[in-house]
């Protein structure tokens, strides 16, 4: 077949078109970007392209198949050869498919296992017809692949052995020169939410698992609820609350998780053993002794529901304990000269059925500061937290330190009865060291969080895992990132971005929607679709 092409085949129509000469077009088997959108019925489509094989070989013309219905892309040493086993196969679910930056001819389709085929057609008319045609496919099946895996066995979960601790930057010595660079060409005020920043940087899990980690001390969130009081549980909420930053910000290092891509998700629990209450109250126990109780079950989930802005939404809920949060919330980063601001816009609410109390609150803002030499992160702002039923509410500050003296990373709260106006407990300390409680009932507590003991999070293996799962979707920057190979790290990265913005381009094109898998958007708010406030075998 060297120097000509053959014509693609439309199996369903069963046009036939000959071998044609090399740089003519076939127009068999043409559809407008209107019509390529999915169908069960969608043609299949064949022919030959060019294959790279490796450096000794090179080129080779091969004959392609897309099977819509599979979801594969076949291929066969030549068409008469096609009855016969493939000579490849490559699942598209959760493939990404791109075309080359280094001519008009060139693609690329890279599965989910890592595996790539680079692919070359005719010209470029015949690269996009196979370009477009294999991404809808492609996205189809991703889709379908994630709806088959929405509901999780807790058994198929197992204790995180993710162990990886993230390294001091002294890399960033290094790459000095790339963020001089970079810092070149902003300007005060200026909105990241577009800058790629380097790879060297990133910290290696999903913002969405980062979420996650703010559960780590899972048993100050069951207890929340067990207050014997409005004035207790608000209190509980602001000790839990105060607790989560330390962990889920893996200590000081400023290092920038991945930013999830629209519909990755990330589903995990953690196991919180009964009787146990690390608040300091008695807990209270059943006549049956409490070794022999199984535990309480607390299960998270996560969700990127949009890119523009890029919001994520996250829900855990202990069915149990009849209590669930539900939050929704986008980062907005701005330069700041030597510092990186980030805000967390959005919202969260608390629901303890059982009381019928919901809890609403704010999140603070995230600085990475000193980016030239050793970045640390650092929180800042005011946070709300409000009980509409009980009239009890807290504000926390996080302080900012000032530039001459202060303590880094310093905390206050109040807790206030709002008919009264009086405030039943304040807080003073550092959201990542010790922390004192008072209260105007005479009672004191003392917190250390590097002391709390973290129970780790059930996950389940990547194989288990759907392809747009944090752990799986981004497994191959993981990989390389741990083996400190950059610009691999970078490569793969360019890619899921890549397929990002060619499935956004064709839901454009062909004006579809975006589906969402776990949460609705209600009013400026995205809620979980099952909430346990809406299960009446939950409700008080």
């Amino acid at each position: 077949m060297q120097g000509e092409t053959a014509a693609i085949r439309v199996l369903d129509n069963e046009t036939k078109v000959d071998a044609f000469p090399q740089n003519r077009t076939p127009s068999s088997g043409r559809a407008s970007a209107k019509s390529w959108q999915y169908s069960d019925h969608m043609e299949n489509i064949d022919g030959y392209l060019m294959k790279y094989t490796n450096l000794v070989t090179g080129w080779q013309y091969r004959f392609f198949v897309l099977n819509n219905e599979a979801g594969l892309l076949e291929y066969f040493v030549n068409e008469q050869s096609r009855h016969l086993k493939p000579r490849g196969t490559l699942p598209l679910a959760g493939a990404v498919i791109s075309p080359s930056d280094e001519d008009s001819h060139t693609f690329t389709v890279n599965a989910i296992s890592g595996e790539q085929y680079k692919l070359r057609a005719c010209d470029a008319k015949e690269r996009q017809h196979w370009v477009s045609r294999l991404q809808i496919c492609t996205q189809h099946h991703t889709e379908a692949m994630g709806k088959e895996q929405e509901e999780i066995d807790p058994d198929d979960e197992l204790e995180d052995s993710f162990t990886d601790k993230e390294e001091d930057l002294g890399a960033v010595e290094e790459e000095r020169s790339v963020i001089l660079h970079l810092l070149s060409q902003l300007k005060l005020g200026m909105d990241l939410t577009r800058v790629v920043l380097p790879t060297f940087i990133l910290e290696k899990r999903s913002l969405l698992e980062m979420y996650a980690d703010f559960m780590s001390h899972p048993e100050l969130f069951t207890a929340i609820t067990d207050g014997d009081s409005p004035e207790k549980r608000m209190v509980r909420f602001v000790e839990y609350y105060l607790t989560s930053f330390h962990e889920g910000r893996k200590g000081a290092i400023a290092k920038k998780p991945y930013n999830p891509i629209i519909g990755e998700t990330f589903h995990c629990s953690w196991q919180v053993a009964r009787g146990e209450d690390t608040t300091g109250e008695s807990p209270q126990v059943n006549s049956e002794p409490v070794a022999s109780q199984e535990p309480y079950l607390l299960r998270f989930v996560a969700e990127q529901v949009s890119h523009h802005p890029p919001v994520s939404g996250f829900y855990a809920e202990c069915q149990e304990k009849k209590m669930c949060v539900n939050t929704h919330v986008w980062t907005k980063s701005k330069f700041m000269g030597m510092s990186i601001g980030v805000s967390m816009i959005g919202e969260g609410c608390l629901h303890l059925l059982e009381h019928d109390e919901e809890y609403t609150f704010t999140l603070p803002c995230a600085y990475a500061r000193s980016i030239l030499t050793v970045p640390w992160v650092e929180l800042g702002g005011k946070v709300n937290i409000n009980c509409a039923k009980s009239g009890y509410s807290a504000v926390i500050t996080f302080h900012t330190k000032p530039f001459y003296g202060g303590k880094l990373h310093k905390v206050t709260a109040e807790v206030k009865h709002n008919p009264t106006n009086m405030v039943v407990c304040r807080v003073q300390g550092e959201w990542n060291g010790v922390l004192e409680f008072s209260c105007t009932s005479g009672e004191t507590k003392v917190v250390d969080v590097t002391k709390l003991p973290v129970t780790k999070k059930r996950v389940r293996p990547k194989e288990k895992q759907g392809p747009t799962e944090s752990r799986r979707l981004w497994q191959h920057v993981t990989e390389a990132l741990r083996q400190k190979d950059i610009e691999k790290a970078t490569e793969h990265k360019r890619l899921l971005e890549e397929r990002q913005r060619t499935e956004e381009r064709h839901r454009a094109e062909t004006e579809t929607p975006w589906r969402t898998r776990h949460f609705d958007k209600e009013g400026e708010a995205w809620l979980y679709h099952k909430p346990l406030w809406k299960n009446s075998a939950f409700q008080s």
